[in-house]
């Protein structure tokens, strides 16, 4: 049995923000401290992704475990539910717990279906749980995200690199013919601008 009331357990969902939570404040500050600009709650992109990273072409978005169902088990071809288990991260009152099971499985669809749309228009998303932002694996979930937006950066800007096609061994002796009758032609040209100045030197004497 839930160990809350009915009005104890909604006063505490209640009071829960969807807005500027600790672990999004987190993963803001952790990124801006690392050299990463975003905007936030973008309006006109699907689901209104938490953070979002305009060079990086990507979304972040910061989830709760409880509400975005983190490592529950189900069967998505199932609608009853009693398919749901609770996860370690994610404990699912047995108060109402139909209606909590129904929320969680409605979220976590949106969510999926929200990230279909973005990829279709060419965006990368990051999902941070909020369980992989305590102490004691803060600083390793914050560099695990840095490194995959740099690695996000040098795959969308990776330089095309032009393959020209290999020389055979006529061809390479034909262009070092080319440049040894340069070289010759260089070398004719220099004799001759050096035997005029030697003429008007003597010319002047």
């Amino acid at each position: 049995m839930d160990k809350l009331s009915k009005e104890q357990r909604h006063k505490n969902m209640a009071a829960i923000h969807s807005k500027d939570t600790k672990p999004e404040m987190i993963v803001r500050r952790g990124l801006w401290k690392r050299g990463f600009r975003y905007r936030l709650n973008h309006k006109r992109l699907p689901g209104h992704p938490d953070l979002v990273l305009k060079k990086y072409r990507t979304c972040i978005f910061v989830n709760g475990c409880f509400w975005h169902g983190h490592n529950v088990m189900y069967d998505v071809r199932c609608k009853t539910e009693e398919i749901i288990e609770s996860s370690e991260c994610c404990k699912i009152p047995k108060t109402n717990h139909e209606f909590w099971v129904n929320k969680i499985r409605r979220n976590k669809e949106r969510d999926k279906e929200e990230q279909r749309k973005l990829a279709a228009m060419g965006w990368h998303c990051i999902t941070v749980w909020e369980c992989e932002l305590k102490p004691s694996k803060r600083e390793e979930t914050l560099e695990s995200i840095a490194f995959t937006l740099n690695h996000i950066w040098l795959q969308d800007h990776q330089a095309r690199v032009t393959a020209y096609p290999k020389l055979n061994e006529e061809d390479q002796q034909m262009q070092w013919q080319q440049k040894e009758m340069s070289f010759d032609r260089m070398f004719v040209a220099i004799v001759r601008n050096n035997s005029k100045n030697f003429e008007s030197v003597g010319q002047l004497r």
